[in-house]
């Protein structure tokens, strides 16, 4: 069994490994076309077509981790393909293969792609990524989202408060900060302040070119606001650059770690999380995908035909592979629309392709 496992999982690394890379080459391309549009718009600032290369090179481990299940199942695919056309597949059986231990042999390999997977995922692409974003923003521009900028909520004792960041550079700086208090009895405003900039210290926020505005005397028919600018001030708060970055960024760039330690403080707060509590399960669930890939890869080795075009097994795979990347991203659109239990949003793509790959199995494989 060794020499048969070692023979199956060299081919199957090479053609996914081929498929692979014939995936990210296309996605360079096209995502190179697309940053060397922004040279233009940089050149002042020095953005060249190096740095173009280089925020290119950066969205590579993104795109392996998005493409990864898909490749597996193309390359499987071909590999099944293959050796069910050429009778190697039905020699493997005669020599002691049976559907079990086939369906065994794929899935620990298919253990080994889930682990390649969570790690591109959780570690290398989220890193990548905010490298990709702080060179943008060294020369493009600062790091935000929409015309607003992040808004955070916090509650402190007595106090409630609503901050909206307009834009995070590089360094960690943060820019056009506004804070919004109220206070927890009645909900009636207590102050507004306004920030040029500002750091984040080991007592709070430390913010520069401030502008406060207290409401003094709230209840009363004719209340007074105070008026004070200031050069520096700290606001005392627990909301860290971490959790700044994570309104600001795209939730399925984040780490799991990050996503879960982020809906804990929008829990804490009151805050909807529907949207990142989807994407922590789909972080959590989309490696797995690479076990259903496997199975569903499975049958085609089991096909009887011996010359056959195998392109065309290949296009199916392709096509599979394509509609579960589709699914995978509806149901989380649908699930935080629809207001769906986010594992259920999360996990049903790959519990529909479960079910399709062991009816296959059953079907071309176990009936026989």
């Amino acid at each position: 069994m060794k020499t048969i496992r070692r023979l199956i999982y060299t081919e199957v690394l090479r053609a996914v490994g081929f498929v692979a890379l014939a995936f990210l080459a296309l996605f360079f391309f096209f995502d190179l076309v697309d940053a060397l549009g922004d040279v233009n718009r940089g050149a002042a600032a020095g953005y060249h077509v190096g740095y173009a290369l280089l925020y290119t090179a950066l969205q590579i481990p993104n795109h392996l981790y998005e493409l990864l299940p898909i490749a597996a199942l193309i390359g499987t695919i071909f590999v099944m393909a293959r050796l069910a056309a050429s009778s190697e597949f039905t020699i493997l059986r005669t020599s002691g293969l049976g559907p079990l231990r086939a369906l065994g042999t794929l899935l620990l390999l298919g253990v080994g792609f889930v682990i390649v997977t969570f790690l591109f995922g959780d570690y290398v692409a989220p890193t990548a990524n905010r490298a990709a974003q702080n060179l943008q923003a060294r020369f493009l521009g600062d790091i935000t989202v929409g015309r607003t900028g992040a808004w955070l909520k916090e509650r402190q004792a007595d106090r409630n408060y609503s901050v909206n960041v307009g834009a995070l550079t590089s360094d960690g700086t943060l820019n056009h900060v506004r804070i919004f208090e109220f206070s927890n009895a009645d909900g009636r405003p207590l102050s507004t302040t306004k920030a040029a900039r500002g750091r984040l210290g080991a007592d709070g926020w430390q913010l520069q070119e401030v502008e406060r505005r207290t409401f003094e005397q709230a209840s009363a028919p004719d209340p007074r606001v105070a008026v004070a600018r200031l050069e520096r001030w700290t606001w005392p708060t627990e909301l860290s650059q971490d959790m700044v970055a994570a309104a600001l960024l795209s939730p399925d760039r984040m780490q799991t770690v990050d996503l879960f330690q982020y809906i804990n403080h929008l829990e804490g707060n009151a805050q909807s999380a529907q949207r990142y509590e989807i994407e922590f399960w789909r972080k959590v669930f989309y490696p797995l995908s690479c076990l259903v890939m496997m199975v569903l890869a499975l049958p085609f080795a089991y096909l009887h035909f011996r010359a056959g075009n195998i392109t065309g097994y290949v296009f199916i795979g392709v096509l599979v592979g394509i509609s579960f990347f589709l699914l995978n991203n509806v149901f989380g659109y649908v699930g935080n629309l629809r207001n769906w239990q986010p594992w259920l949003a999360a996990a049903a793509p790959g519990i529909i392709y479960s079910v399709l790959s062991l009816g296959a199995f059953g079907w071309l494989v176990l009936r026989q």
